[in-house]
């Protein structure tokens, strides 16, 4: 299962995309995941500084 940001609580600091180890993170307004290329390690998550990060459900 991705892991998915929250739209309402990203700041786009790029945090998030600076710790993914596979480049799935994509800059924008806010940052979206591309599920496809997630590998569900949860490193942009610990990485948040917002906690808008969590698993997809």
């Amino acid at each position: 299962m991705a892991y998915k940001i929250d739209e309402n609580t990203c700041i786009a600091c790029g945090t998030c995309a600076g710790e993914c180890p596979q480049g799935a993170i994509k800059e924008g307004d806010v940052y979206s995941i591309d599920p496809e290329l997630c590998i569900d390690c949860g490193t942009c998550a610990d990485a948040c500084p917002m906690a808008a990060i969590a698993p997809a459900e």
